[in-house]
């Protein structure tokens, strides 16, 4: 039978990275007085809280709530993934790159927009030219 170990995982990792309670709390959006009731046992954090437990506190979900040693990883070294770009995926076991959004697009290649842009008007002036 596995023991779950979240109360106790959860304070020794959290003190081991210098975090407050507090600062947990601020991440997730919930009070300080929650993060000591999971800490103290009397309440468990839902399943999407969990998973972002365990990404505040860089540790799969396997360590924290049942204490488990992590393996290290040997195809992909975690530290030079960028997690801006890429984002684990626990169903295949590994990195996706994120989808870009419109405006992280638009951030990008801003550029491309001062070009068409000059383009489309010296294309309107001449339009307007040959209509005259």
């Amino acid at each position: 039978m596995m023991t779950i170990l979240l109360p106790t995982q959860l304070k020794r990792m959290r003190t081991e990275r210098g975090l407050s309670q507090e600062d947990i709390a601020n991440q997730l959006f919930v009070s300080r007085q929650a993060i000591s009731r999971w800490e103290s046992g009397d309440a468990t954090p839902d399943l999407t809280n969990l998973v972002k437990l365990a990404e505040i506190l860089e540790t799969s979900l396997d360590s924290l709530v049942l204490g488990t040693v992590q393996q290290e990883e040997t195809s992909v070294d975690v530290d030079k993934v960028d997690k801006h770009e890429f984002m684990f995926d626990p169903r295949t076991g590994k990195y996706i790159r994120r989808r870009m959004n419109f405006w992280q697009f638009l951030a990008s290649y801003w550029w491309i927009f001062l070009i068409l842009g000059g383009f489309l008007s010296s294309l309107l002036l001449d339009m307007l030219k040959l209509l005259k």
